[in-house]
């Protein structure tokens, strides 16, 4: 997500165009979004399936979901500033052909290595995409559509846990997981060329500074964002990411049933997004830590409950709730800790939660090699009560202070 102080550059700006013509630009930006998102977390369910493959363990296979994140968290700021002055139709096109060729590189790899090459390719492309595509709304639509047009640009985040890898598992199941990264490769050289016919050109209107960064980390409200942001990013992808070897192994799900399940936890997501949304303008520190209270309670009750399928499922569903409103509520939160600069606070809030997320992956990752799955998901858990405490201790500041007439973070 694009993310900076920014000062004007002398250049022609878009034409007034008809309501309908910046639409089909939007949904091509948006598929963007969800074909990188699908890559993204498309190993979550082909995990263990690609381990085995390499005769890797399914710590080491969790370094596809590790080292994407932290290349995006580099590239957000270094690219937006790299690339300022490019055509920014080019630079999206540039990227969703090297998401592409990661997919492609993933699909013939004959060893792992070659995998986590083609994943540092995504973890570029997340950076870059972002940073150009996420706010290109007020660009391709009329004022008025802005909001709706950014609504259907980030509806892909929710569209590719749903949609994109249910059904890359599924395809992973019955054909193999190389062939689901070359279905997915495919949809993005699709999407490349969606992105080439409908965007119009885009030359840039703007220089991205990274200074501002520096001064909103002074900011104390800024730091208990980035705090609450670590915590429950890392609650949850610490746990989430390992979520197949667990059903495999504990619930003792079939494949068929894994992909089920995951697609309930999607579309509960969705659901969980929409009322996240709905709900955090207002109440942000509720939504935050009743987010992290889900969190941590599914993940304190799954070695228990989820030996059995009912158990799992409704735990899972419960958790695709919790999260859905983790990334609104955690976004809200940087923005209200710095309201005099939106785009810098977005950038931040992109490069925290790709680190973290990573890490998560990581650490979780060197945990189940060492335990097991059941082990791993209560200390996920007991981190995720750490952000309800963080979050009912300013409560209970701010009530002591005579500050609590409105909710704020």
């Amino acid at each position: 997500m694009p993310i900076s102080t920014t000062a004007s550059v002398n250049g022609p700006r878009l034409s007034p165009r008809s309501p309908l013509m910046g639409w089909p630009a939007v949904v091509s930006v948006m598929l963007g979004i969800f074909a990188i998102v699908t890559t993204e977390i498309l190993p979550i369910g082909l995990l263990t399936s690609i381990g085995s493959s390499f005769s890797v363990s399914d710590g080491v296979a969790g370094l596809m979901m590790t080292m994407p994140g932290f290349l995006a968290a580099i590239a957000a700021p270094l690219v937006t500033v790299a690339t300022a002055r490019f055509d920014r139709r080019l630079m999206l096109c540039a990227f969703m052909l090297l998401l592409a060729l990661a997919n492609f590189l993933a699909a013939a790899a004959p060893d792992f290595w070659l995998v986590l090459i083609s994943r540092i390719m995504v973890g570029i492309t997340i950076g870059g995409f972002w940073s150009i595509g996420a706010g290109l709304a007020e660009r391709l639509v009329p004022p008025a559509s802005v909001g709706r047009a950014t609504a259907v640009i980030f509806s892909a985040v929710p569209l590719g846990s749903v949609l994109g890898v249910p059904t890359g598992t599924l395809i992973g199941d019955l054909a193999g997981w190389r062939t689901a990264f070359t279905v997915i490769g495919a949809l993005t050289v699709g999407v490349w060329v969606m992105l080439l016919v409908l965007v119009p050109p885009l030359p840039p209107v703007q220089v991205t500074r990274l200074g501002v960064l520096n001064g909103m980390l002074r900011s104390a409200n800024t730091r208990f964002a980035l705090l609450l942001t670590f915590l429950v990013v890392l609650a949850h992808f610490g746990t989430y990411t390992y979520v197949t070897p667990f059903l495999e192994q504990v619930t003792h799900a079939s494949s068929a049933l894994i992909t089920t399940f995951l697609l309930l936890y999607g579309a509960a997501g969705i659901l969980g997004n929409f009322l996240g949304g709905a709900w955090v303008a207002r109440y942000p520190r509720t939504v935050f830590g009743l987010a992290a209270g889900l969190i941590a309670g599914v993940t304190l009750l799954l070695p228990a409950l989820g030996r059995w399928e009912f158990g799992a499922v409704i735990l899972l569903v419960v958790w695709g709730m919790a999260y859905g409103a983790v990334p609104v509520a955690s976004q809200t939160w940087f923005s209200k800790a710095a309201p005099h600069a939106p785009e810098a606070a977005s950038v931040l809030f992109t490069a925290s939660f790709q680190a973290t997320l990573s890490t998560g992956a990581l650490v979780g990752g060197f945990i189940l090699d060492l335990t097991s799955p059941s082990t791993l998901m209560p200390l996920g858990g007991c981190t995720a009560v750490l952000v309800v405490l963080a979050v009912g201790s300013r409560f209970a500041a701010r009530r002591l202070a005579g500050r609590d007439c409105m909710e704020r973070p």
